[in-house]
């Protein structure tokens, strides 16, 4: 039913320098896979194959990784390192790939508005590959959202709760319960302070989103540090209809900063071990 995710993926990734200085923080490795092609595979769990990846200045890595790099193919063809291509390589077939750029760095809102050729009219996911999600008893995230989508057809967010002293680094959202993981928006503030938090849910990145929300982004003035929300235009389209905030299932690892990293790197590290020994 949604076919096409977007990867807003223009930042600078300045907590990571000087490692992003030239290469984006988005092929940043966990373990030997970079963090966005992560995020690609589980868009492709949740049927959405076209890719669209909105880039910045010096980006070119992205588009170069997903594509077929013939010197290399052709000189570890026939050994044993052809292999650890398989993964990227049904990547690329299954899965189409779009690029547009994001000229100034104004906010997440303004990223996913600058995605609106790539999207056009029909509801779309949402993926920031620098949190990592992984379940490992079930479908991915995304997945799990779009069969949410299926049955309430709104814009739907990724909660989880986090401590308290951690809320003034996401957007937050306060509303009424429709059941142990399904909350329906009524409130939404970008990092708040402790004390003007409506609550510890916070938004992760992963978002199912209506077309409609560029229309309601287009209307939303630049917000804290001029840049322009995407909690703004979503709180406007929870007061016109429906949005619903998802309590999912599975892991999240902020990848953006250098202790998630991390231990993003160690978890998955002690996984691959785990399967390779059974």
């Amino acid at each position: 039913m949604i076919k096409k995710c977007l990867f807003p993926a223009a930042g600078y990734g300045t907590r990571f320098l000087p490692a992003t200085k030239s290469m984006p923080k988005e092929m940043m490795p966990i373990v030997s896979k970079p963090l966005i092609e992560y995020g690609v595979e589980e868009a492709l769990e949740a049927g959405m194959s076209d890719i669209c990846i909105v880039t910045g200045r010096g980006k070119r890595a992205l588009e170069d990784h997903f594509d077929v790099n013939y010197e290399l193919e052709q000189q570890i063809s026939g050994t044993s390192k052809e292999g650890l291509l398989d993964n990227i390589r049904q990547l690329i077939d299954q899965c189409t790939f779009s690029y547009t750029r994001q000229h100034e760095m104004k906010g997440l809102g303004h990223a996913i508005q600058t995605g609106k050729a790539l999207v056009g009219d029909q509801p779309f996911g949402v993926v920031l590959a620098d949190d990592l999600c992984i379940n490992t008893e079930g479908h991915g995230v995304l997945s799990q959202m779009a069969q949410l989508y299926k049955q309430f057809r709104c814009s739907i967010i990724a909660v989880q709760e986090v401590p308290e002293d951690e809320v003034h680094k996401y957007g937050v959202i306060a509303g009424q319960a429709i059941s142990d993981d399904i909350v329906r928006v009524e409130h939404m503030v970008e990092k708040p302070s402790k004390e003007n938090a409506p609550s510890n849910l916070a938004i992760i990145g992963r978002y199912i989103l209506t077309p409609d929300v560029f229309d309601l982004i287009a209307d939303t003035e630049p917000g804290k540090g001029g840049e322009i929300q995407i909690t703004d235009a979503l709180m406007k389209q929870a007061q016109r209809g429906c949005v619903l905030a998802y309590k999912f299932k599975g892991k999240r690892f902020d990848c953006g900063s250098i202790d998630g990293f991390i231990e993003a790197t160690n978890y998955c590290y002690d996984r691959q071990c785990i399967e390779q020994s059974v």
